[in-house]
């Protein structure tokens, strides 16, 4: 049994080097001199150390205005999907109206339908709102978080947490005429903190990351998030691959740190509701 766990670790810690090799060399890549980069042989380990990539990406590029863009975008994105997602989910578990299944299951079929295919008309209306507004549609933050502001995903993940709160704390609340809104706001967010922080989670990473949408309802440097502005660094004919690492660690580090402080309600959020009380 030793020599099983023995082998195991070490196949663990094989796979966990493997996965963080990339991680290591794109930060020390970042570290180095340009002419270090393809040095033969490689220097793994920076030499001398220096940070004129990352003064390079805020100077030369606007970094500074695609950080605070994808700050502000995924942080609107995450607050409304948290919100308006478990609100939605609490009607669809515990409350009763008519057709409340075939509207759920309405929902979960346009999980199935790709966004490119949305892509077109979802862009058209952008446009049709920008002429009615400046600031709406596209190349304005509401033209990037409008799209994502609630997804079916974060209902489904709600909902499926919300059926395991038992109803007589509800009824119970209810028979002390506590209001739909009260009982949402003082039992139903309190228990699915887990559920949520989870959903927290994949919404920032989703939101973070989105590439496509951005680079398409965006054409001024002004609007533009991290993801588009790395790729646009890395599309210059004479590519600095110290400044692209540098980018591509700016652009990864929050997520790294979103994990880290909600880890542990991330696993409670995805387990809750596994195991049921015999």
């Amino acid at each position: 049994m030793n020599l099983r766990r023995a082998v195991l670790y070490l196949v663990l810690c094989g796979v966990g080097v493997t996965m963080a090799w990339p991680f290591f060399w794109m930060v020390t890549t970042s570290l180095k001199p340009p002419p270090d980069v393809f040095a033969s042989p490689t220097k793994w380990v920076p030499h001398p150390v220096t940070l004129d990539a990352y003064r390079h990406v805020f100077t030369d590029q606007p970094f500074g205005r695609y950080l605070s863009n994808s700050l502000i975008v995924t942080v609107v994105v995450v607050a409304a999907n948290v919100l308006f997602g478990t609100a939605a989910a609490y009607a669809f578990a515990k409350l009763r109206f008519p057709g409340r299944n075939a509207i759920f299951f309405g929902l979960l079929l346009t999980l199935m339908v790709p966004f490119q295919v949305n892509l077109i008309p979802l862009y058209r209306m952008m446009v049709t709102l920008h002429e009615w507004s400046p600031l709406l549609g596209v190349d304005t933050y509401t033209g990037l978080i409008a799209p994502n502001a609630i997804q079916v995903f974060g209902v489904f993940l709600m909902r499926q947490y919300l059926q395991t709160i038992p109803d007589a704390v509800l009824e119970s609340a209810r028979l002390d005429g506590a209001s739909e809104l009260r009982i949402l706001r003082s039992i139903v967010f309190p228990m699915a903190r887990p559920a949520m922080a989870a959903l927290a989670i994949f919404t920032f990473l989703n939101a973070w990351n989105d590439f496509l949408w951005p680079m398409i309802v965006t054409s001024s440097q002004d609007m533009r998030t991290l993801p588009v502005g790395l790729a646009l660094l890395a599309r210059k004919n004479n590519v600095s691959w110290p400044d692209t690492m540098a980018g591509a660690v700016i652009t990864i580090a929050p997520m790294i740190a979103v994990f880290a402080v909600l880890q542990r309600r991330f696993v409670e959020g995805l387990t809750a509701g596994a195991v049921k009380d015999g």
